[in-house]
């Protein structure tokens, strides 16, 4: 069960180690509502065994860990910006737990959203490509100019982010690029175009395209452009630190806090619908 709303909201946090990870830590021990009660990684990371709190040089008690079982066990939400294997992993213990997830992982395979969607069924999980409450407001603004800007303007998604991210376009760009569609009365998966080289021909009416930059240490570029004749309309929001990230995630948990089972997003979180 939930903790009550008088008692710290018990959370653990996946890839405890990584640089999401240590941005979600961070954020929980300056939470006057949240409390750190498990960190998990890989049983082959270093920092086994390690204060998941250390690299503060702060002691927050909590030992990063390996068991799933243990860790979920002494919480009553996950927070998992993994990779969508992991990610899977901890759904079925979560489920099996009545632990809530958190979930801002990007990559799934329409067959693993699906089984997200039947674990819904047995407690409550928010799932969305973007934690940042920025990026769901630009989200919220792209539906409304997807709608002015309907006819006479072509549509390309800009995204860029640093080398280690692993897949591509990245989830915020394609649910851009869904919420576009949807408020155009279409599907993404009708109008993408993912890769152009050599002689495409002329741009194809109705596409939306997308370009994808990878290097250095860039956290979150992403630009939407409507391009029309004699005009262009752009749309950004550019990252400059995943603390946006962190925070949106703790706004999910209390969200969640008033939940037992379905699934949701970040437009419920904000009430942007």
């Amino acid at each position: 069960m939930t903790a009550p709303s008088s008692s710290p909201l018990r959370v653990a946090v996946a890839g405890a180690s990584g640089r999401m990870g240590r941005m979600l830590v961070e954020a929980i021990q300056n939470s006057a509502d949240c409390t750190l009660t498990a960190a998990l990684d890989l049983p082959h990371s270093p920092a086994i065994g390690t204060d998941a709190a250390a690299f503060l040089g702060q002691t927050s008690g909590v030992l990063i860990e390996s068991d799933l079982k243990s860790a979920l066990s002494k919480a009553d939400f996950l927070i998992d910006f993994t990779r969508p294997e992991g990610t899977m992993a901890h759904l079925a213990v979560c489920a099996a737990l009545g632990v809530k997830v958190v979930i801002g992982t990007t990559g799934f395979t329409e067959a693993q959203k699906e089984q997200i969607a039947a674990y819904a069924q047995r407690t409550a999980i928010m799932l969305a490509p973007n934690m940042s409450v920025g990026v769901n407001v630009t989200l919220k603004l792209l539906e409304m100019a997807a709608k002015a800007l309907s006819t006479g303007y072509d549509i390309e998604i800009v995204e860029a982010h640093h080398k280690h991210k692993v897949d591509a376009p990245s989830g915020t760009a394609i649910k851009m690029g869904e919420v576009i569609a949807q408020a155009q009365g279409t599907k993404l998966e009708d109008r993408a175009v993912y890769e152009r080289f050599g002689h495409t021909g002329e741009r194809k009416e109705n596409t939306i395209g997308f370009a994808t930059v990878r290097g250095g240490d860039i956290i979150g570029d992403h630009t939407v452009l409507f391009a029309g004749t004699g005009e262009r309309v752009e749309i950004s929001h550019k990252s400059s630190s995943r603390a946006g990230y962190a925070d949106g995630s703790l706004r999910a948990v209390r969200f969640l806090a008033g939940k037992s089972t379905g699934q949701f997003d970040m437009f419920d979180v904000l009430n942007l619908r």
